[in-house]
């Protein structure tokens, strides 16, 4: 399943929208995801499955790349 991971580039910025980055992960569950990412500096602010329609408009975006960590 693919996942849309918002996230700041590093753990002690303060979440701010302007600042907010975004990522799509391979995963199988929310937690999985997160215990993926618990070896990067980054502070992640909230991680949504993405699926169906949302999907399809997703990968329609030239900078959708999904990271299998």
């Amino acid at each position: 399943m693919v996942f849309k991971v918002y996230y700041q580039v590093t753990i002690a910025e303060v979440p701010i929208r302007e600042n907010t980055k975004t990522m799509f992960v391979e995963g199988e569950s929310v937690r999985d995801v997160r215990l993926k990412l618990i070896k990067e500096p980054y502070n992640v602010e909230i991680v949504l499955p993405v699926t169906g329609a949302y999907l399809e408009y997703e990968k329609q975006n030239e900078d959708y790349k999904v990271l299998e960590l």
